[in-house]
This record gives C-alpha cells, structure tokens and sequence, in this order.
C-alpha cells in the first residue's frame, strides 16, 4: 500500500511541477546573462544574431531555440543548470563587457571573437577558474595584460589578438601549464618576451605586430606554429634550433642577424619560413638529397644575404617558392634553377641583387606560368623571358659591389 502511494505521489508531481523548475538554470547565471545583453548597445543587436534570440521569458538553459551561443551543463544530483559556455557569433556587438561575467563560475569557453566590445577586460574573469579558452579576439579591448590571468590554471587557449591591449606580458604566464595556444598579436604589447619553456604544451605562439623589443627567449621545444614579425627583435636566432616540431615560422620585420642556420630549413616538418626584412648576412643550405623535408615556401628577402646563390635549395624537393629578392647575392644564376622552375617551383623572386652573367637555356624553355623577378641585377636578361621583365643594373655596380664585400 506504501508503495502505491509513494508512486502516485511521484506522478503527481510529474504533472503538476513543470520541468523546467526541475532542471531550471542558477539564478545568478540568468542575472549574469542579463547584465551582459544590457552592456551592449541594443542598436547594435542584428533580427538574426544570437543575441537576438536571449528571451529572459524562457529559461536560458531550458528554452527551446533560445539563447544562442550558450551551451549549459546538467546534472542529475542538481536541480539546477548551470551556464558553461558562451560562443557568440561576429555580428559586430558594440559595448562592454559586464563584470558580472565573472559569476557564471562553470564557464569553461568565453569566445566573443570579430565584434566591438570595448575597454579593459574585467578583472572579474580571471575569477573564473574552469576556464579552458578565453578567445576576445578582434575587438577594441584596451588596458593591460594584468597577473590576474596567471589564476585560470585550466586555460588551454588564450586569444586576444586584434585589439589594443597593452603593457608586458605577465612572466608568470609560464605557470599556465596547460596552455597549447598563446595568440597575442596585432596589439600594443611591449617589453621584452618572457621565458616560456615552462608552456611544455605549447603548440602556437602568436606575437607578431606589437612593440616588444630584446634577444629570444626560451621558448618551448612543444611549438609548432611561431610568429614574431613586426617587432624590434633583435640578436641571433639560435635558440631556435631546439624547436625540431616546428612547422611555420615567422620571424619577419624584425633586427636579427648573424646566420640563417641548416638546422632550422632542415627541421623534419617545417613548411614556411619567412626570416624577410631583417640583418642576416648569411643562410646555410645544405645538401639534402636522401632526407625528406617538407620546406614549401622560403622568404628571406630584404636581408643583407651574400655571395652566390644557394646550389642546395635545388635539392629540397617539396620546395615551390622562393623570395630573396633586395639582398647582396651576386655571381651567375645556376643552371638547376632554372631545371627546377621547369618542374617544380612555382615562383622565384631574385630582383634587386647583384647576379650577373647569362641566363640558363632553361629559363626559355619555360612554358608553364611562373611568378617571380630577375630585375635590377647585371644580368643579360632576354625580354621575350618573362620574369626578365624590367632594367638591369650597370654592369658595373654588380663588380664593385663584389670587390667591396671581398674586402670585408
């Protein structure tokens, strides 16, 4: 008899209590989500954007075809729901981001990528602990990196590129153990790079347009993805022969010198290397017949690069294009370069040098289009060769240029 009580009373309440007082969402989560749609301009809130779809009438965590860009946990133990995720799309929301923000404590993903938020990043976010990825890119987010970040201990991904974010980069952020992406470009960041190898995770580190200036950190051997163009960085680039998982390298307008090393053309995944706009004095490349590489595209223009061409690049087999146009090499242009444009390469840029001599036969016999310049060197270049379009240097320049640099 109990037990027919005990469940009539379970469908009683079945019918009566509605579900989504069951399982509703955390009544601070819904103040949070509200304080959040009221620091943004409504004017800026599009019919078909995913704010467009926050009706506080339903439940956040409940409504049917609602709250877009939010994703909530269920629990059985808990009545409640809980707000984990918010992934808005681009619609270009223009406004500020909430302190409230900082009380949706499931959260583990906060990506407002492509829009206009504005202001410092609250401090309220390194409040909230679980988080996994703090993705604000493209957006007008000002004010400084602060060590609050160094809290958030479960971060895999830190994305803030694209917007005017200033100051130094925290040391501390060594201690974010988990951290596989650290994208900070296109921003106002100075100072010097911080030791990074304690990121032994680390796969991408993005800090190219900022203002930082000083010789190479450690970095960790993790990286597969580095980008450091458009800074003051200066010194040798050494350093960087530890990093064997390497496969994009960017190390463009910046003040290195000294030597592009073998070992760094030579890493077993590398695929893009651009060492463009800098003071290299001289790139070793060796023979690698028999050894599989995967160098594509090698841009070294803009450098202080002497002597004849490189024979070897002509061995790297996956190589299609090649810029080292305005640097100092000189002598005659290999005959295999001109084998290899017929076969494989797809662009060869060597303007504004010092070459000199004829031009391979097999630069004619090109019959497939290829990009690329052989002006402003010595050359006797055929004006019927495509890439022989335009002048030519006295011949004279290209031989005291050659004296000079054999007195040096």
């Amino acid at each position: 008899m109990a037990s027919s009580s005990l469940l009539l009373m379970s469908l009683f309440l079945l019918l009566v209590v509605p579900s989504s007082v069951l399982s509703a969402t955390l009544r601070s989560d819904i103040q949070a989500l509200e304080s959040i749609i009221r620091s943004i301009d409504p004017s800026s809130i599009s019919p078909s954007s995913y704010l467009s779809t926050w009706d506080f009438s339903e439940d956040p965590c409940e409504g049917s075809g609602t709250f877009l860009g939010v994703m909530c946990s269920f629990t059985l133990e808990n009545t409640t729901s809980r707000v984990t995720e918010i992934d808005l799309d681009d619609d270009g929301y223009d406004g500020f981001l909430s302190e409230a923000i900082g009380n949706l404590t499931e959260l583990t993903v906060l990506s407002l990528d492509n829009n206009r938020f504005r202001g410092p990043i609250p401090e309220t976010v390194f409040q909230l602990r679980k988080l996994t990825k703090l993705s604000l890119s493209g957006n007008f987010f000002t004010g400084d990196i602060t060590p609050g970040i160094t809290k958030l201990k479960e971060l895999k991904t830190i994305d803030l590129s694209k917007n005017s974010i200033a100051g130094e980069i925290p040391p501390r952020i060594s201690g974010l153990r988990s951290l596989t992406h650290l994208i900070l470009s296109n921003n106002h960041i100075d100072g010097r790079i911080p030791a990074l190898n304690g990121l032994w995770k680390l796969q991408v580190l993005e800090l190219g347009n900022n203002h930082l200036f000083g010789m190479l950190p450690k970095l960790p051997t993790s990286l597969r993805t580095l980008s450091l163009c458009y800074n003051s960085l200066a010194g040798r680039i050494s350093p960087l022969h530890r990093l064997k998982h390497l496969v994009s390298l960017d190390l463009s307008q910046n003040r290195f010198s000294g030597t592009i090393g073998h070992e760094i053309l030579t890493f077993p995944e590398i695929s893009r290397i651009n060492v463009s706009f800098n003071q290299f004095i001289s790139i070793e490349v060796i023979q690698v017949i028999g050894m599989e590489t995967h160098l594509r595209i090698l841009d070294a223009e803009g450098n202080h690069l002497q002597g004849p061409l490189p024979l070897n690049l002509a061995t790297y087999g996956n190589l299609k294009d090649i810029n080292l146009r305005s640097n100092m090499f000189s002598g005659d242009i290999p005959r295999i370069y001109g084998k290899r444009l017929e076969n494989s390469w797809r662009s060869l840029y060597l303007e504004n040098n010092y070459l000199t001599g004829t031009l391979p036969v097999e630069f004619q016999r090109i019959s497939k289009q290829i990009r690329g310049s052989l002006s402003n060197n010595c050359l006797q270049c055929p004006k019927n060769v495509t890439i022989c379009q335009g002048v030519q240097k006295p011949k004279s320049q290209c031989t005291n240029a050659m004296q000079e640099e054999g007195l040096k």
